[in-house]
C-alpha cells in the first residue's frame, strides 16, 4: 500500500468492491507473481489511482491474521510518496479522496489503521501485527512497534 501525501494531506480510495468494501484505505493491493513490493506498489497505485508515482519510502511492515491461524493471511509493505505526476481518477476499485492529516476518517477505515497511520503521519517507521476474529470484523489484539530514529 502507498500513502502518497501532498501539502499535509494523504490520498485515500473508498473501496467500491471485494474484501474492505466501503472503507477508506491507501492505494495497494496484491503483489504479482515475482514482483517486489516497491514495484508493486507503483503499479497498484497507477491502476487505482491514475498517478504515475516516484520516489517512494518504505515505511512500515505489517502482518495480519484473521482466525486462529499460526500463519499470517497477509504481509503488507507500507510505502508513502511524496512525488508523483499525472491527474487522480477513480475507476473501478472505488472513489479518490484527498484528506488533511487532522481529518482522517478513521470510524471508515480498518480498525488498525488508527494505531499505525499517525506514526506514518508524524515520520516515524514501524512494525505491526494485527490479530483479528476470522470474519475480519473486529481486531482482536496487537503490537507495534515504532523507529523513531529512522528518519
Amino acid at each position: 500500500m502507498c500513502h502518497i501525501k501532498k501539502e499535509n494531506k494523504v490520498l485515500l480510495i473508498r473501496k467500491s468492491r471485494g474484501f474492505g468494501k466501503g472503507k477508506w484505505n491507501a492505494p495497494g493491493g496484491k503483489l504479482k507473481e515475482g514482483e517486489d513490493p516497491k514495484r508493486g506498489a507503483i503499479r497498484e497505485v497507477e491502476e487505482e489511482t491514475g498517478l504515475r508515482i516516484s520516489a517512494l519510502d518504505e515505511r512500515g511492515k505489517l502482518t495480519f491474521y484473521f482466525g486462529e491461524k499460526g500463519k499470517p493471511d497477509w504481509i503488507v509493505h507500507v510505502f508513502e510518496c511524496l512525488d508523483f505526476e499525472g491527474s487522480t481518477r477513480s475507476g473501478d476499485e472505488g472513489s479518490l479522496k484527498w484528506f488533511h492529516e487532522n481529518e482522517i476518517p478513521y470510524e471508515d477505515m480498518w480498525e488498525d489503521d488508527k494505531h499505525w497511520l499517525p506514526l506514518l503521519l508524524s515520520g516515524e517507521t514501524f512494525t505491526g501485527h494485527f490479530w483479528f476474529d476470522e470474519e475480519a470484523e473486529s481486531l482482536l489484539s496487537f503490537s507495534l512497534d515504532a523507529d523513531t530514529t529512522a528518519r
